[in-house]
C-alpha cells in the first residue's frame, strides 16, 4: 500500500510540475512609488527598468493579473489615437506599453497605463509571446 501511494505522488509530481514550473514563469512587478519594474523570469530578476505610470488625477491598478492580449502597434481609442507600441493589456483598458515621452519615465506622467521605454516594451511583449500569456503575470504594487 505504501509502494501504490508513493507511486501515486511521484507520478501526479511529473505530471504537473512541468505545468507548474511554466506557470508565472514571466513576472513583470511595478512599484508605483519607485516608478520601477523589475521583470522575473523563472524566479531570478532580469531586468530593473524605470516606468511612468498615473499621473496626479489618473489612476494604475493594484493586483495582480495575467496578460490578457497583446497588441503590437496599438493606438489609444481613449486618447486621440496615441501610439502604445508593443502593448499587453492586462485588466480592462490598462496595459503596459512603449512610450515616445522616453523623459518622463521614472515619474508619473500617463492616464493609467504602465509606460516603459519602446525598446523594454518590445523584449517585454516578446518574452511574453515566448512563455504565453497565461504565463505572464503583471504585479503592480504601492
Amino acid at each position: 500500500m505504501k509502494l501504490i501511494l508513493m507511486l501515486a505522488v511521484s507520478l501526479t509530481l511529473f505530471v504537473t510540475s512541468p505545468i507548474e514550473a511554466l506557470a508565472g514563469s514571466l513576472v513583470a512587478k511595478v512599484d508605483v512609488s519607485e516608478q520601477v519594474m523589475r521583470v522575473y523570469r523563472n524566479g531570478k530578476q532580469i531586468y530593473r527598468w524605470r516606468v511612468s505610470t498615473a499621473r496626479k488625477g489618473k489612476r494604475t491598478p493594484r493586483g495582480q493579473w495575467s496578460a490578457k492580449w497583446l497588441s503590437r502597434d496599438h493606438k489609444s481609442s481613449l486618447y486621440n489615437n496615441a501610439p502604445m507600441p508593443h502593448s499587453i493589456f492586462f485588466t480592462g483598458n490598462y496595459a503596459i506599453h512603449g512610450t515616445n515621452q522616453i523623459s518622463r519615465l521614472g515619474r508619473p506622467a500617463s492616464a493609467g497605463c504602465i509606460r516603459l521605454h519602446p525598446e523594454h516594451a518590445r523584449i517585454l511583449f516578446n518574452m511574453t509571446r515566448k512563455v504565453g500569456r497565461s504565463n505572464m503575470r503583471v504585479v503592480v504594487k504601492n
